[in-house]
């Protein structure tokens, strides 16, 4: 929660417009960006509904989430929203390219597509997590990985241009502990360079490519 939390004060920090919070699970990314003040829409892919729906998210009933079965399509009007949000999304799509098509459609001319937790390749937690035989990205058929060289190629693809790139999450953030000592540390060990190539995860800030900085 100390991420999240961190994670919405920073997007409040940007003035980020009316925000789209894609596959926002749970909700508890929405719900604090709206305890920051900001104007979010919260999104969620079910596949088991039969058409769009608005439904109160179970562990966030005050928030109102639109609710598709489709995999890619947004059920949104072109031009609809400042920043789109992905936190621990773009990796588990079936069609990224699709996804980012429809991300690029949804977004106002100047628009700023923020992208963060997205695992890293070189990530010495995913490594030791399919050593020990727990969860890492890349085991189920839609998870992927990136490097900062790939995750670019594939943004500038669709119409994007990157705006800032950086490694993030140097430590386990979910293994328990003093959490706040564990995330200060983690946060100090991101800006060494060369170590910080194994974080966790990468975070990318990118904007509409045809637009002005």
């Amino acid at each position: 929660m100390l991420q999240y939390r961190e994670l919405a004060r920073d997007l409040a920090r940007r003035n980020p417009g009316r925000v789209l919070d894609w596959g926002c699970g749970y909700g508890q990314v929405s719900a604090l960006l709206e305890e920051e003040g900001v104007d979010v829409v919260a999104f969620d892919y079910r596949e088991d509904i039969e058409a769009p729906t608005v439904e109160p998210l179970e562990r966030f009933p005050e928030i109102l989430a639109q609710l598709s079965p489709d995999p890619v399509e947004l059920p949104f009007a072109d031009d609809s929203f400042d920043t789109v949000l992905s936190c621990g999304v773009l990796e588990h799509v079936a069609h990224p390219g699709g996804s980012l098509d429809e991300i690029h459609r949804v977004l106002r001319p100047g628009g700023t597509f923020f992208v963060t937790n997205l695992p890293n390749r070189w990530s010495y937690t995913e490594r030791f997590a399919k050593l020990l035989g727990l969860y890492y990205h890349g085991q189920l058929p839609n998870d992927r990985v990136y490097t900062k060289r790939s995750i670019v190629k594939l943004v500038e693809r669709h119409g994007f241009t990157v705006r800032e790139l950086r490694h993030a999450h140097m430590l386990p953030l979910t293994l328990g502990g003093p959490a706040r000592p564990v995330w200060k540390a983690s946060r100090l060990l991101e800006r060494v360079p060369g170590l910080n190539i194994f974080a966790t995860s990468l975070e990318v800030i990118a904007q509409v490519a045809d637009s002005q900085p």
